[in-house]
């Protein structure tokens, strides 16, 4: 059991960093004080306007992590984390849970128009149940506003795969966000394509779902055809 100095010493060396060189493979939670890794939490630092999440781990200055989910970062900030964490007093808008899923969905969408320009995404019904029934697939995209029958549809054609269970099922977005990712319009159903730049989107996107749901299989992702 740690004493509250050596916990103190703790937190010291893997919350507060000096800066983005100063990221490890594990970080000292604020929050909930436990150490975990990297891809579970996220970093926050102070701006010029208050606190502000920093996704990518470049921001300036000395930062504190807190574990990736809605429901942490919301006891944080009741809790005045921050303020104890930097040691200071600092301003933490009103909106900072909403920014950093903001941010977070739009980091997801950014790789998905990546991988869309790779040629990895088969966007409309009828292509996305071609590719369920004959090609690799990484991930399954219903938005958020699909109607029921489609829906049920594309996951009873998933549920007949092999790999059913190593492919995600993404209903995180609605089809103005997937229209603009990928530069189309009602995108409503899609099949994500293995290949290299899906990877990033699904990385991304667990990152999103684990601070939406906190409910996870391990990577982030809700992988189920049921």
């Amino acid at each position: 059991m740690l004493t509250h100095a050596q916990d103190d010493a703790q937190q010291d060396s893997l919350e507060l960093d000096a800066g983005p060189r100063r990221v490890g493979p594990e970080r000292f939670c604020a929050a909930t004080r436990t150490v975990k890794p990297i891809t579970d939490m996220i970093r926050f630092v102070v701006g010029p306007d208050g606190v502000v999440p920093d996704l990518k781990h470049k921001l300036p200055g000395r930062g504190i992590w807190i574990t990736g989910s809605r429901a942490t970062l919301a006891g944080a900030i009741a809790s005045k984390v921050f303020a104890r964490g930097f040691k200071r007093d600092v301003h933490v808008a009103d909106n900072l849970l909403e920014l950093t899923d903001r941010l977070l969905a739009r980091a997801a969408l950014d790789a998905l128009a990546i991988a869309g320009k790779a040629g990895l995404v088969a966007a409309g019904f009828g292509k996305t149940e071609a590719a369920l029934e004959h090609d690799e697939v990484a991930g399954l995209f219903q938005a958020q506003d699909a109607g029921t029958d489609g829906v049920s549809k594309l996951k009873s054609v998933l549920r007949h795969r092999p790999d059913a269970d190593q492919i995600a099922v993404i209903a995180g977005f609605s089809t103005a966000q997937l229209d603009l990712a990928l530069g189309r319009s009602n995108v409503v159903h899609a099949a994500l394509l293995a290949g290299p730049a899906s990877k990033p989107f699904l990385a991304r996107y667990a990152r999103l779902e684990r601070f939406r749901a906190g409910e996870t299989d391990g990577t982030g992702t809700r992988r189920t055809a049921n």
